[in-house]
């Protein structure tokens, strides 16, 4: 006979059904799934430019963000120069090992990027980072 035969037919059931459990564990998992990938979506919208031999680098104390519409963000919130030069003397004093890495839309020119390099260099950081889109294929360069 199939499981369970020994059994007395009137005796009550006493084990535990594990499938509804695992129905809704399964549920809660499809969900978490889901909801992860918007939680971890980025704040500020950039395009960044791809490159084929970036690398990761460790979390660093300043986020520098240059959008295409030139808005400057500092650890995602906006900001301007002069509050970001005000900003950083304090954050070298507290951690002479202060990093930054530098994200800007490629659509941002080379010297607006390099002009934000020379402020936070000029300000103590001198470990910096620039953001790219890691790809496998690099791009072409112009002729």
């Amino acid at each position: 006979m199939a499981g369970g035969a020994t059994q007395d037919p009137e005796e009550m059931i006493t084990a535990i059904n594990v499938t509804p459990l695992v129905d809704i564990i399964l549920v809660l998992l499809i969900i978490f799934m889901l909801t992860a990938n918007i939680i971890m979506s980025p704040a500020i919208e950039v395009e960044l430019p791809q490159a084929a031999t970036g690398e990761g680098t460790d979390p660093t104390t300043l986020a520098l963000t240059l959008t295409k519409d030139g808005a400057l963000y500092l650890n995602g919130q906006q900001t301007d120069e002069t509050r970001l030069a005000a900003y950083i003397p304090g954050v070298v004093a507290t951690d002479p090992k202060t990093q930054a890495i530098i994200a800007a839309d490629k659509e941002v020119s080379h010297g607006a990027v390099i002009h934000l390099i020379d402020l936070v260099r000029q300000k103590g950081v001198y470990k910096f980072a620039l953001n790219i889109d890691p790809s496998v294929t690099p791009p072409s360069l112009p002729p």
